[in-house]
């Protein structure tokens, strides 16, 4: 990435979150190198804390690619920080609605015209009671189908020190130890012919979530839990199944 040609409001958001991260973090990364230099490329990342977006955006562009991630649509109503999301190419959206549709054309021509697109498959933060991987939405593989575009997973753990999803407190100090790391892109090659069927779908989102889950075995050790279904989730496709 070219850093000059960042402009205005890209080099505003890099000097407001960096200087953070680094204040509230001490930190382990690895693995910048498969992150392509260059071309459009989809990032895949496990999902822990409302707080883990800042790491991982200032991991990826200490990497040399400037993030653009597909975010909550309710972020950018935020006063401010809506209008900063727009400006720095964040991409809303609207779940259940017409406009996810279009969120996902977004990150198609993003991709296609070269840039890092960021996905969280699992569409929030993981509702497992320990932080662990949950059962994926296929966003990720309807883009990877249209596009072909490597695939670069990222897990992290350490954010959750700084806010935890789970009982909603925020805490900044002492320094969380927050460790990301990219693995090499994924292998999906068993489906590059593939139709996006209910069924090809639900086999590339289960691949991406249980590569995710076993990376982030690598770093946080445990024993992990087989994906995690929300109940709700789970009593609604019992009903359709009946």
């Amino acid at each position: 990435m070219v850093r000059r040609r960042l402009g205005f409001w890209r080099r505003f958001a890099v000097m407001t979150v960096k200087p953070a991260i680094q204040v509230l973090t001490r930190r382990t990364w690895r693995g910048m190198d498969h992150i392509p230099a260059e071309g459009g490329v989809i990032i895949v990342v496990n999902h822990i804390s409302h707080a883990d977006p800042l790491a991982v955006a200032h991991y990826i562009y200490d990497a040399g690619r400037w993030p653009s991630f597909l975010a909550k649509s309710s972020l950018f109503e935020v006063p401010v920080l809506g209008y900063l999301l727009k400006a720095v190419h964040q991409i809303p959206v609207r779940r259940g609605t017409t406009d996810a549709v279009k969120a996902l054309e977004a990150a198609r021509e993003g991709v296609r015209g070269g840039e890092a697109v960021v996905i969280y498959p699992e569409g929030t933060t993981s509702r497992e009671p320990d932080l662990w991987p949950m059962r994926g939405k296929t966003g990720a593989a309807r883009l990877w189908l249209d596009t072909q575009a490597p695939v670069i997973p990222i897990v992290m753990w350490g954010p959750e020190q700084i806010y935890d999803p789970r009982t909603k407190k925020l805490k900044l100090l002492p320094r969380a130890m927050v460790t990301i790391v990219a693995g090499e892109p994924m292998d999906l090659s068993a489906w590059a012919d593939a139709q996006p069927t209910v069924q090809t779908l639900g086999e590339i989102t289960e691949h991406i979530m249980l590569h995710l889950r076993d990376m982030l075995v690598e770093i946080r050790g445990g024993t992990p839990p087989p994906l995690w279904t929300p109940k709700r989730t789970a009593e609604r496709s019992e009903e359709q199944a009946a």
